[in-house]
């Protein structure tokens, strides 16, 4: 047993399979997966993912090689290499899936960064830090795998500096969502709530860090989402002895699920940015 909680031991083993890794390396473009930010409805989805870093980091100000950052929920660590060449910053990049962090330290020594750039296998609801370690927490589309956000916010709050900076998006679900809308969203991803603006708002304040800024841009995900179907669909051959038919057909279906919630105005998403009293 891992020991993580149950939304967070459905999310390591679903990006730990097969299926789920050959599908986001090779539809995502290999450096990142998370929601991009797009100019036009075909843009590639990885300039797009990559334009989420840049307006990320550029409300960070100055990072510099002191600066000790945490990305919770890393992926394939693309986010992490992009502060580390900006920046040259140190940075943690903690994730629960084993088969995202073997390519993500491949891919990190391979550009030379792995002497800022330290991979740990670990989940964001217990951080193996002490309090106050770091200057930045950064997370993309991360948070809502796991069932305990409360929990989440926390310990964001515990490891997070006086001062320090919260930076994240996350798919979330809208401040007036009616209930029992986003049942096949939240079936499909093995969870049974959404995070809100209005939940991070209430359950950072009450651990002490305030708003810096909300920029709320819920259609990126609908054109996100929508965009990878598009690829996987033009690419399924490709895919082919790579990715199962089945976990194909299940993807499209899920995808069409979160557009279409995303359409009738049951989602948000956006960056959120917070720092620490």
């Amino acid at each position: 047993m891992s020991g993580y909680t149950g939304a967070v031991e459905a999310a390591r083993s679903y990006y730990n399979s097969d299926d789920a890794d050959n599908f986001y390396f090779h539809i995502w473009g290999g450096e990142d997966i998370h929601v991009g930010i797009y100019k036009s409805t075909d843009e590639s989805i990885r300039d797009a993912s990559r334009r989420t870093v840049t307006q990320m980091a550029d409300l960070l100000g100055n990072l510099d090689k002191t600066t000790r950052v945490l990305d919770a929920g890393s992926g394939y660590g693309g986010s992490a290499r992009y502060l580390a060449k900006r920046f040259g910053c140190q940075i943690t990049a903690l994730n629960v899936a084993e088969t995202e962090n073997t390519r993500n330290r491949q891919m990190t020594e391979e550009q030379g960064l792995s002497n800022l750039i330290n991979v740990e296998d670990g989940s964001f609801e217990d951080i193996k830090a002490e309090n106050e370690s770091f200057d930045v927490i950064w997370s993309q589309d991360a948070v809502l795998h796991s069932g305990d956000r409360e929990k989440v916010m926390a310990e964001f709050a515990r490891v997070l500096k006086p001062g320090g900076q919260l930076i994240f998006t996350d798919p979330m679900q809208a401040d007036d969502c009616p209930e029992g809308v986003l049942d096949k969203v939240l079936q499909r991803i093995h969870l049974d709530t959404l995070g809100s603006i209005a939940f991070y708002r209430e359950h950072l304040k009450m651990h002490g860090l305030q708003e810096v800024g909300i920029e709320e841009m819920t259609q990126n995900l609908i054109t996100h989402y929508g965009r990878v179907a598009q690829e996987l669909k033009s690419h399924r051959a490709e895919l082919k002895g790579k990715v199962s038919e089945d976990y194909i057909e299940r993807m499209l279906t899920g995808l069409g699920h979160w557009v279409e919630a995303g359409e009738k105005g049951y989602l948000s998403w956006g960056i959120l940015h917070f720092r620490k009293s």
